[in-house]
């Protein structure tokens, strides 16, 4: 049974969704605030959480970077108000795997969290079938760590620039549509902008390239989407 940690401030919102999770199976753990919701998650065994952005004493977005910073990699999905368009992009771009916005349908929700699970499950299943290690040109990267090293230093990766990465790596010399990708890595094809999605890119660019304005590896494919170029791949398994 998956155990999912709630963290929203209005009651009675948050009072339907226990019940209605529950009534899909997953256990269910509801705070009210940031703070709370820090202790929860020290407390262990969450699976995922659903995170308010606004929230009383600490807000969503600052609970989502003290998780990461600490390398926590448990899925986050947001739940924001509409016309927090800056919010969203800052949470995604921080490290939270999914958004949906208030008012939601019920059923759209219940979609998202086990698309989140699904996609995980991937993840995890590719990792042991390939041991979740791949160099190329002397650079390195761990799908189980989430860390990635490369001519800009050691970075930590987010599981969504872990996947966008594993899924380009995995179709070297093809063009990707954004469509295509975020189909396999969101599971939804609606974005905020093409600017989000490009950051994912850029921060591999950051990571990898030698020159991040001439990419060799990682290129864009204007109008269309992006390509990982296969030929200079050489992974310590798998692929």
């Amino acid at each position: 049974m998956k155990t999912i940690l709630l963290v929203e401030d209005d009651a009675n919102l948050a009072d339907g969704l226990v019940m209605n999770l529950e009534a899909e199976g997953y256990q269910v753990m509801h705070v009210d605030d940031g703070h709370r919701a820090l202790d929860a998650w020290n407390d262990g065994n969450i699976d995922l959480i659903l995170l308010d952005i606004m929230l009383p004493g600490m807000d969503g977005l600052s609970v989502c970077k003290q998780l990461r910073a600490q390398g926590e990699t448990v899925p986050i999905l947001f739940l924001t108000a509409r016309g927090q368009a800056d919010e969203r992009i800052e949470g995604l771009i921080a490290g939270g795997d999914d958004y949906i916005t208030k008012p939601f349908v019920l059923r759209e929700l219940l979609t998202r969290v086990a698309g989140i699970f699904r996609r995980q499950a991937w993840l995890a299943e590719s990792e042991r079938q390939t041991g979740g290690e791949y160099q190329f040109d002397g650079r390195h990267i761990n799908f189980r760590t989430f860390e990635a090293e490369g001519p800009g230093g050691k970075f930590a990766l987010t599981r969504r620039e872990c996947m966008v990465a594993k899924y380009l790596i995995e179709r070297p010399g093809q063009v990707v549509g954004r469509d295509q990708l975020l189909d396999a890595v969101w599971g939804y094809r609606a974005f905020p902008t093409n600017r989000t999605i490009d950051n994912f890119v850029l921060k591999l660019r950051k990571i990898f390239e030698d020159d991040q304005r001439n990419p060799i590896y990682f290129e864009t494919i204007r109008g269309v989407g992006y390509r990982f170029w296969g030929p200079r791949v050489n992974p310590v398994s798998g692929v």
